[in-house]
């Protein structure tokens, strides 16, 4: 049997305990006595990308319809009997649900009665219940949000982008999948999704805040060994080929926006990174952005001075095991002319050269960050979820960024910007 795994994290003062339960699942507990709140994260390894693939006990690929995994998590709520909304609101916690390309998760957050709380969410997830008039019933409630998120601009700017930069791999569809799509979804397809990727082996439970880490383990294993489930296999899923260029260069599409919107993306030229390599990767990709784009950097203040951004301005990248891309946004009243300025200076980094002075700072900068995202239970739980599926160890990540090199950075730089694997795509009035 696996025993429980006391690591400590000098560099940040932080205890963490880990185990592996005989059923797979992994276990990570941050007990912290001078926190009043607490947070518990239950996080499958199941996104709305994880559509074709080989169900558990059968030998044939299938495809599910867009949008499963989405429905699948609002269905997960629901029971025979009751609402699991209801159930948390007796034990004063608010839970919340999240499904995203790559994962699903299911979360709380209560300042009283911990082990209910995560003895509840355990449970929740593991008792699915789908009858054919409730999956019918959840297609209307759905279906309107599709169409709610049709209407919403920033939703329509970040996939357009998206869907502009992927070829083939399913990032370019909707997580919410279509109106269409999610007319096809069964009762049926909803049990092989859960049965296939719910699996305690392909999830992780992470519960952070004021409790006995001891108890806590206790509680979790007796009721996982209450509970019996088939074999672990890891899911077979396939995914396609993704060429290096971006799908569409450009997009125009018009919605009653005050403003108009240009949304550029960048398909960066390294994809399928994992382990310390994706990390490394991400760190870079984040520094290059806050150096060139902060509020503080030269091509922000340069873009505002010219009047072509506001408030709205924006940049983000997300760095997963299959893709890996940035995206820098903003309203502004000529998309024209900001987009021709964000090329012109992505062009130039090609010759930018970063010296060490300048790289001290901007790692000091990311360090800064960093630890300041430690003091939300919120940050420390979903990242270390979301990196321990990619085999990182989010903890560590200040002594990855610690081995940084300046030529590092430079080498990535000297590589970011291509023009067939960049894309705008604007919304206008």
């Amino acid at each position: 049997m696996n025993k429980v795994e006391k690591l400590h994290y000098a560099q940040i003062q932080e205890t963490l305990f880990k185990k592996t339960l005989p059923n797979g699942l992994t276990v990570f507990l941050l007990p912290k006595a001078n926190v009043t709140k607490s947070y518990g994260i239950f996080m499958t390894n199941y996104g709305s990308m994880h559509r074709t693939f080989v169900p558990i006990g059968k030998n044939e690929l299938v495809t599910v319809p867009d949008g499963i995994a989405h429905f699948l998590e609002h269905k997960l709520f629901e029971k025979e009997d009751r609402d699991v909304f209801s159930d948390f609101m007796k034990y004063g916690a608010s839970p919340n649900a999240y499904t995203s390309f790559t994962k699903t998760a299911y979360l709380f957050s209560a300042t009283d009665n911990v082990k209910e709380n995560v003895e509840l969410l355990l449970d929740f997830v593991q008792d699915p219940y789908f009858s054919e008039a409730s999956v019918e019933k959840e297609k209307g409630i759905i279906a309107q949000e599709i169409k709610m998120y049709d209407d919403e601009p920033n939703w329509r700017s970040y996939m357009g982008t998206v869907k502009n930069m992927y070829v083939n791999l399913p990032i370019n569809i909707d997580i919410a999948g279509t109106v269409d799509s999610i007319q096809q979804i069964t009762k049926e397809d909803l049990y092989m999704c859960y049965n296939t990727f719910y699996h305690p082996a392909n999830m992780a439970l992470f519960v952070a805040g004021n409790f006995d880490a001891a108890e806590m383990l206790e509680l979790i294993e007796q009721n996982q060994a209450e509970k019996t489930f088939p074999e672990a296999k890891p899911p077979e899923v396939k995914f396609p080929y993704e060429p290096e260029k971006v799908n569409a260069q450009k997009e125009t599409i018009k919605l009653p926006v005050s403003l108009p919107k240009l949304s550029l993306g960048i398909k960066e030229k390294k994809q399928q990174l994992k382990g310390e390599v994706l990390l490394r990767q991400d760190l870079i990709q984040q520094m290059i952005l806050d150096h060139l784009f902060s509020k503080s950097g030269a091509y922000y203040k340069e873009l505002y001075e010219k009047e072509l951004i506001d408030d709205s301005f924006d940049y983000s990248t997300t760095v997963e095991t299959l893709f890996n891309f940035t995206l820098i946004s903003s309203d502004t009243e000529d998309p024209e002319r900001l987009e021709n300025e964000l090329k012109e200076m992505l062009e130039k980094t090609k010759s930018l050269t970063i010296d060490e002075a300048t790289f001290s700072i901007m790692k000091k900068r990311k360090m800064g960050e960093y630890l300041r995202s430690l003091n939300s239970l919120e940050r420390i739980a979903n990242e270390y979820l979301h990196y321990h599926f990619a085999e990182i160890d989010y903890f560590h990540a200040i002594s990855i960024l610690d081995t940084l090199t300046v030529d590092e950075l430079n080498e990535h730089l000297a590589e970011w910007i291509s023009e067939d694997r960049l894309t705008t795509f604007v919304i206008t009035i």
